[in-house]
């Protein structure tokens, strides 16, 4: 049975990646000629520089005037690989988009497998990974319990284990790019969508060449935008905190009206009022953090601009407004 005809935009974003560049050439090539014989698609290579400082432009600018189905862009600096993934998404032009790291950890024949499963109705296709090969076991850990602490406090549904390679249908691109946050956490943005969702498992390689641009200091950076994009959990910390904070003060105050009481015990004058004060206003001092953080918290909110609600399908006549 044939399928329909369709056109697919694999998005890839390059930070000095000079040395991947002769890899990742032959890779997508050949991924891009299998698509159109095998799925029946029209293929567009959509490659990102961003802000490389090495010799990687010039590769890609070789590679655009050999191969017709390929367009590169490069930044004026490097802005960050998710703002350099968004770029990919308001430049492709294709039924679907997928995304996809230049280090070929990703495995393009994966693509595939995420076309067919957008073909059976889904608008989002994670590629979860079942496995990652060549990582640190510092990376590794760090990595899983990252994610299964997002999916924990987030306010919207992340799947464990997916990155950034995943496929998007047209409609959930046009969602996406409506979106303006400038602290960009895409996994983040594209759960909170909502549109049918499904996931491909794969083993992820290791890198064809090259160290990854991924430091401490970024992964800490990205880590922290994801907690403050998609949970206000930190904020309300300091109601758990503060709360904490009066239980061993009231334990200490049952203790010494106690001993005072029925026990005889005189303690030295002036240190039981001074230690209920600072206990006392520290946890007070909590607590009003706590409720201005609710109210900060509603702000930031609002200061997204997120549209309140997205339409997955319409029925009626044509034009005719909702009645909300």
């Amino acid at each position: 049975m044939s399928v329909p005809a369709a056109k697919i935009s694999l998005v890839v974003p390059l930070y000095n990646e000079e040395a991947v560049v002769p890899h990742l050439r032959p890779a997508v090539d050949a991924l891009a000629a299998t698509l159109e014989r095998d799925e029946n698609c029209t293929v567009e290579i959509l490659l990102v520089n961003d802000g490389s400082r090495d010799g990687t432009w010039p590769l890609l600018v070789e590679w655009a005037a050999a191969n017709p189905r390929v367009r590169a862009v490069s930044l004026s600096r490097n802005f960050g690989h998710q703002a350099a993934l968004t770029c990919g998404y308001h430049l492709a032009a294709g039924d679907a988009v997928v995304t996809m790291d230049a280090d070929l950890q990703d495995p393009p024949e994966v693509v595939a497998q995420l076309v067919r499963e957008w073909r059976a109705g889904y608008d989002i296709v994670y590629a979860v990974r079942a496995s990652r090969e060549g990582e640190s076991s510092f990376k590794l850990w760090t990595a899983r319990w990252f994610y299964r602490l997002i999916a924990r406090i987030s306010d919207s549904p992340l799947p464990l284990d997916a990155g950034d390679f995943r496929l998007l249908s047209r409609r959930a691109v046009d969602a996406l790019n409506a979106l303006h946050e400038r602290h960009r956490y895409l996994r983040g943005l594209v759960a909170w969508i909502g549109y049918p969702t499904t996931i491909v498992r794969y083993d992820r390689r290791a890198r064809v060449a090259g160290t990854t641009k991924f430091s401490l200091l970024r992964m800490l950076r990205f880590a922290i935008d994801a907690t403050v994009s998609f949970s206000t959990f930190p904020l309300r910390l300091f109601y758990f905190v503060g709360f904490l904070c009066l239980l061993p003060l009231l334990g200490y105050l049952a203790y010494n009206l106690i001993a005072y009481f029925f026990l005889g015990l005189k303690p030295v004058p002036g240190w039981t009022s001074l230690i209920v004060a600072v206990i006392g206003l520290g946890s007070l001092n909590l607590l009003c953090l706590g409720i201005l953080g609710e109210y900060v918290g509603r702000i930031y909110e609002e200061s997204k601009n997120r549209p309140l609600f997205i339409v997955q399908q319409k029925a009626g006549k044509p034009g005719e407004p909702p009645r909300l």
